[in-house]
């Protein structure tokens, strides 16, 4: 829904995003909303909310105020993420009314694409946060009612198991129910065209514009939730079959690729995995164990669904301390770490690094050296490996688009895809932001982004897949375990044919979002003149449009020495992201330890790009 926006013109009284300050005014909406909400729950709630704002304890009356101001400071707003946000009662958060006339709008919005009285076919899955199969009954129901094939998973899954379904099925929509590894409070809601509905090589991808606005007009005019129609059966539940047909994709990718493995080689590598309390859990065990890897060790504290997420603070692989009991079990038991998040789109790799080791104070595995990789280094052995069989003619064009083989990655990841690309004479394209951008790439084969995101089989899957991803990167480590060798003998290979691109981020979580806007004002009118010690040579406004990119808020610093920078708000929560790489010549015949070495040097002079960044921004 749009800010400020009623979602019934017809009925003047109903204006949910009214953003009141006077306690009247806000009083006013609250009761607007608690008549046309379609959750007990959620009206017994607000109601007592707003009886404690007349409370005698000042605490409680200011802690009443201020819920009910923020849940009613706009409206949960809807775009190519879909919805996202924390669940309570209100139209500033996700909760049952909002996700009634979220399905209305999409409904309303698939009925105008393909004409009244054609039914579009919609797959709804969901993970196992709270109210996920709640929200995804509720979409069935409205989807239903207006006329919509529905297909609902069997279960809580994982989201890339409902965007195999939306090509496997040939949908026009899939929803999928989900805040992938946000916060525990939190809920989302992603939409995916396909079928008659999108029929580029974005057939089955996330949204992107002009759909997004479009859906979300229809949204706006969906009316109060109340009035819209549902009813209680008539969409159908998938059986496991949808399931079985994902893990068999997965079983010819593993076969396609091979990295020529066999069987004893994946029955010798040890694997431990985590699922970080998300669906991924038992599906990740399925595949692994279907392509051969006989020795995988979970986590089992947190390989079944839990949504408190009890053992971490974030359920995001990326975020410190999250993978820890992982790499504990791993520093006994194993060659490689493999992680999810808590819906299984994303996959953190980690590997024994002997360089990495600090040997200071209490001795942990992290000590020891065991480290996460990076993103872009997974990208770039990952993407090495689908660049090769291009070259050796094993890979065709998937989509009928006359365009590639190709290999993408988003602007805001390593630069090293590219150089490996150009190395072997294969496509490479730059795109924004987001696998709904990168998964609709004409020709696309592999791409990735660094944020632990890898679409490694798009002819099945058009989106970020941590579980196939995660069969490659044990049948990769497992070639290398043959070899006596590690994936970090395979990334200096990497750094022997292209240099070594080391890459690192800097994060800053607001409060206040005008903060946001500010910081990026404040960087495009002053820059830093010099990062680390070398002058910035150039800076790139991306909301102008770069390289053929569309305008995107986000600018480019390019620095001395192949430094970059780029610095961007992020697109699913209250932060500024500023993604930093340097470049370092490496001798064809370098060793180990002296890539080791250029790692730590590029790590040093990465900690002084990030304190000159912090006081250019302000920060």
């Amino acid at each position: 829904m749009s800010s400020g926006t009623s979602l019934d013109t017809d009925d003047p009284a109903y204006e949910p995003s009214a953003t009141a300050t006077a306690l009247p005014m806000l009083l006013d909406a609250v009761e607007r909303w608690i008549r046309y909400d379609v959750d007990d729950d959620d009206k017994a709630e607000l109601a007592r909310l707003a009886q404690q704002t007349s409370s005698e304890r000042p605490s409680t009356r200011e802690h009443a105020v201020a819920l009910l101001r923020d849940r009613f400071a706009g409206s949960l707003q809807f775009g190519t993420a879909g919805l996202r946000g924390a669940m309570a009662p209100g139209p500033n958060r996700m909760n049952r009314a909002v996700v009634t006339t979220a399905a209305s709008g999409l409904g309303t919005y698939l009925t105008s694409v393909l004409g009244r009285g054609v039914a579009a076919r919609v797959v709804v899955g969901y993970d196992a946060r709270d109210r996920s199969s709640t929200f995804a009954t509720d979409t069935a129901a409205v989807l239903t009612a207006a006329g919509h094939e529905v297909l609902l998973l069997p279960s809580a899954l994982p989201t890339p198991v409902l965007a195999f379904a939306v090509r496997h099925l040939d949908a026009d929509a899939g929803v999928m129910v989900t805040a992938s590894h946000n916060p525990a409070q939190d809920n989302g809601y992603k939409v995916y065209l396909g079928g008659r509905v999108v029929t580029d090589a974005g057939q089955g991808a996330q949204i992107v514009p002009p759909h997004d606005a479009r859906i979300a007009e229809a949204i706006a005019a969906a009316g109060p939730p109340s009035g819209v129609p549902r009813v209680g059966t008539g969409w159908r539940v998938l059986g496991r079959e949808v399931v079985d047909a994902y893990v068999a994709s997965v079983h010819d990718l593993a076969e396609r690729a091979g990295t020529s493995t066999g069987p004893a080689e994946r029955a010798a590598l040890r694997v431990v995995t985590t699922s970080l309390h998300g669906v991924g859990g038992r599906v990740l065990a399925r595949v692994l164990a279907d392509a051969g890897f006989t020795r995988v060790m979970p986590v089992e504290e947190q390989l079944d669904p839990d949504p408190a997420f009890p053992t971490v603070r974030f359920p995001n692989p990326e975020e410190p301390g999250a993978i820890d009991m992982a790499v504990a079990l791993a520093e006994a038991h194993a060659d490689v770490v493999i992680a999810n998040d808590p819906d299984a789109d994303r996959c953190a790799v980690a590997v024994y690094d002997p360089s990495h080791g600090t040997h200071q104070g209490a001795e942990t595995a992290r000590s020891h050296g065991w480290r996460m990789l990076h993103g872009d280094e997974v990208g770039a052995l990952l993407g090495r490996e689908a660049v090769r069989r291009i070259a050796r003619g094993e890979v065709p064009a998937p989509d009928g688009s006359g365009v590639g083989p190709v290999v993408a990655s988003s602007v805001v990841s390593s630069r090293v895809l590219s150089s490996i690309a150009v190395r072997y004479g294969v496509g490479h394209s730059t795109t924004l932001t987001g696998f709904k951008w990168i998964s609709r790439t004409p020709g696309l084969v592999f791409g990735y982004e660094e944020a632990l995101g890898y679409c490694v089989d798009p002819a099945h899957v058009r989106d970020k897949d941590g579980l196939s991803t995660a069969v490659l990167v044990a049948l990769l480590a497992a070639r290398e375990k043959a070899a006596g060798r590690t994936l970090v003998d395979a990334l200096d290979d990497v750094a022997r044919e292209n240099g070594l691109f080391v890459t690192d981020q800097l994060s800053v979580r607001f409060d206040d979002l005008d903060r946001i806007s500010d910081t990026m004002a404040r960087l495009r009118t002053a820059p830093p003149r010099t990062l680390a010690g070398a002058g910035v040579a150039q800076m790139l406004d991306l909301s102008d449009g770069v390289d053929g990119l569309p305008p995107t808020d986000g600018v480019v610093l390019l620095g001395a020495e192949d430094t970059r920078v780029v610095v961007r708000p992020s697109g699913t929560e209250p932060k500024v992201k500023c993604y930093l790489e340097v470049v370092e010549p490496v001798a064809p015949d370098a060793s180990a330890i002296d890539i080791g070495r250029l790692r730590v040097a590029a790590h040093k002079k990465l900690d002084r790009i990030k304190a000159d960044l912090r006081t250019a921004l302000g920060l």
